[in-house]
């Protein structure tokens, strides 16, 4: 499937810059353009002078991301040409963690991880994310107007996230403004630094009094994890929980305040609020390209040339609107075969809870407020730039005032 060669042509010279405002505006009209100029294997800048390839077909992308011999998550050979500076190091760079481990370090990773998270009450996690959601809307309620991404979708992830891991309000509020820094790639080195403090006075702090959350899971763990190990787990789940989810739960509302003939489905009883979530999943995924693998030596995928040692990242926005697929024998059987949480050694191991979180928010949402509409036109909102994620700047509503 992949092996070295000295035959295989390499990508095409010219790149395309992931970073510009450009591209966040409108990231689906660039696939379209990729896939007509390069196929399923695109030459791209995640930042100035950072090369990679961007994989944007969905049977190549199960291919990379099933085979981790071919296609490890170790960053090292590449970070040594990589300045601390740059922007998109914090979210690529190695970290002794499971995302960025292969072997027995993975699994001894992920073992403790999905021992943590596992142990997570579902029952008690819904009833904790209405109350969260109750308070959220209560202080907007009287408004007649909010912005859902800053005063409730992001509100409702942070609490949520640092009441799992055990982490008072004050260095939470530190952890989010590291991770938000983080992804942004505007000032990542920065991010990175207040983002490693914060973890480090939360393992210290959960060492010397233990409580039921998943830090102390973790620290409790046969794995026996050092403080420089726990604080790598601590910043992966962090990063994949605020953002991407803050990011799940503003998006899917988008798409049921703008997409008429949806709402009207949902509303009627036709689809459910697990199905929005599917969809935007499916078609507009918050962590849109990520899934980053370094091969250790020159990949040939499918005639194209993957040089060794240079990131290969997946767009699983693309990915899942690849053409090919409805071209398949068969196509693909439901909206829950995306690519979003990732397939094979590194898929998402808390995916139900993201679920539970992101449908509970919602569907509380659209209880508290039935009859809320975009507060200006759908092609006034603006998405933040970056290579990684699929985000608003905001999303302002109005509502009828409720005292």
């Amino acid at each position: 499937m992949t092996s070295p060669s000295s035959t295989v042509p390499p990508a095409p010279a010219g790149r395309i810059a992931l970073y510009e405002p450009e591209f966040a505006a409108d990231p689906h009209a660039a696939y379209e353009r990729m896939r007509a100029a390069y196929g399923p294997l695109v030459p791209v800048d995640l930042s100035p002078g950072v090369p990679a390839t961007l994989v944007i077909g969905y049977f190549q992308a199960r291919r990379i991301l099933n085979d981790p011999l071919y296609f490890p998550h170790d960053p090292r050979v590449w970070q040594e040409q990589v300045p601390a500076s740059c922007p998109v190091r914090p979210m690529m760079e190695w970290r002794p963690n499971a995302l960025r481990s292969s072997g027995t370090a993975h699994a001894r990773y992920r073992a403790a991880n999905t021992t943590a998270i596992d142990a997570v009450d579902q029952h008690e996690l819904r009833a904790r994310v209405e109350k969260l959601a109750e308070s959220a809307v209560g202080d907007f309620i009287t408004a007649g107007s909010a912005d859902l991404l800053t005063q409730y979708a992001w509100p409702i992830a942070f609490r949520v996230l640092s009441s799992l891991l055990g982490c008072p309000d004050e260095i939470g509020a530190r952890i989010a403004d590291g991770m938000s820094r983080v992804f942004e790639a505007t000032d990542a080195q920065r991010g990175n630094e207040i983002l490693g403090q914060a973890v480090v006075d939360l393992v210290a702090l959960r060492r010397r009094h233990p409580a039921d959350d998943i830090t102390s899971r973790l620290l409790a763990h046969q794995a026996q994890l050092t403080d420089e190990e726990m604080g790598h787990q601590l910043v992966t789940l962090y990063g994949a929980g605020i953002e991407p989810l803050t990011n799940l739960i503003a998006n899917t509302q988008l798409k049921i305040l703008t997409d008429e003939e949806f709402s009207a489905g949902l509303h009627a009883g036709h689809s459910t609020v697990r199905d929005a979530l599917d969809t935007v999943l499916y078609t507009d995924p918050p962590l849109a390209n990520y899934c980053v693998t370094y091969p250790p030596y020159p990949a040939d995928i499918d005639g194209v040339l993957l040089p060794a040692h240079q990131p290969v990242l997946v767009s699983m926005s693309a990915c899942n609107n690849d053409p090919a697929i409805a071209q398949a024998p068969g196509g693909i059987a439901g909206n829950r075969a995306h690519l979003a949480w990732s397939i094979g050694p590194h898929s998402c191991p808390a995916r139900s809870h993201a679920y539970l979180i992101a449908e509970t928010a919602v569907t509380y949402l659209l209880d508290a407020l039935p009859e809320m509409d975009l507060a200006v036109p759908e092609d006034g909102l603006r998405w933040r730039p970056g290579p990684f994620h699929r985000a608003l700047e905001s999303l302002p509503i109005v509502f009828t005032a409720s005292h």
